[in-house]
């Protein structure tokens, strides 16, 4: 399936007149998976926060490095939730060079992301797509598609990278990840990258305005909320920090950098 057929698919399910926080990630990553309306404000975005792309690229490392993490530590299944577009270096991908049998179901509510991950994984046994709202937590974990590849009886990596800061305090993102936790086998692990407030406050607050502008609102939290949601979990070492600081490929982490990335990251298992 070629973009253009995939966007045709989607064009009748989605809203044109604005951008999406899917298609604005693969427009910082470089990709083409977007639109007019992604790309406008994208430009917008960047040139308030010129290091946005950079610190998605390192949401993208963390990704990387924290699924090779849980197939070193015996785990062979994975429920990546708000996956967004596909991209080089996906979770199955990744975990599959270790083992062949690594089993990932992809969930976003983004149907232009679905499209594209449903066109990508046509044949790839093992490997499912669901259309969803992670703030229904039960409703992802009963479906069909995940109950099919996902045995719960197992332990799990729980990813949801970027995506509980699309979440309000109203619907409870702690609440949220603690009904994820409850379903999950022990030995699973949950794995959670989260922007901050207090980095780079004045950053953090102007791209939180800039976004709800554009009717895709963030709440970026500061490091003890983003403690919060690893309640019910043992965090492991080196805790909640800054993306590059957390087992970073390199043994040198540059200080300049670390200070940059408005990004908290860690990886909790369930006792």
């Amino acid at each position: 399936m070629t973009t253009a057929t995939v966007r045709s698919t989607a064009s009748g399910e989605i809203d044109l007149t604005r951008p999406s926080c899917a298609r604005l990630y693969d427009y910082y990553l470089g990709g083409s998976h977007n639109f007019a309306i992604d790309r406008e404000y994208g430009r917008r975005a960047v040139a308030q926060w010129p290091r946005l792309p950079a610190m998605v690229r390192a949401n993208r490392d963390f990704l990387r490095r924290a699924v090779r993490f849980a197939v070193r530590n015996g785990i062979r299944q994975f429920l990546d939730i708000g996956s967004g577009i596909p991209t080089a270096g996906n979770v199955h991908e990744i975990a599959r060079r270790a083992d062949p049998g690594a089993r990932v179901v992809y969930v976003d509510i983004d149907p232009v992301a679905v499209a594209h991950s449903r066109a990508m994984l046509a044949g790839c046994s093992g490997v499912t797509v669901l259309q969803a709202d992670l703030r229904d937590a039960q409703a992802i974990l009963r479906a069909s598609e995940v109950q099919r590849v996902i045995d719960f009886s197992r332990p799990v990596a729980l990813l949801m990278l970027g995506v509980l800061h699309q979440v309000s305090d109203v619907d409870d993102p702690s609440g949220l990840v603690e009904e994820y936790h409850d379903a999950l086998s022990p030995d699973s692990l949950a794995v959670i990258s989260h922007g901050a407030n207090d980095i780079e406050p004045d950053h953090a607050d102007e791209h939180q305005r800039l976004y709800a502008g554009f009717g895709t609102p963030l709440w970026f939290r500061e490091h003890s909320q983003v403690l919060d949601l690893f309640a019910g979990f043992e965090l492991l070492e080196p805790g909640v920090v800054p993306l590059p600081e957390w087992r970073p490929d390199s043994a040198e982490v540059d200080q300049s950098e670390r200070c940059r990335m408005s990004v908290y990251g860690g990886i909790g298992r369930k006792n």
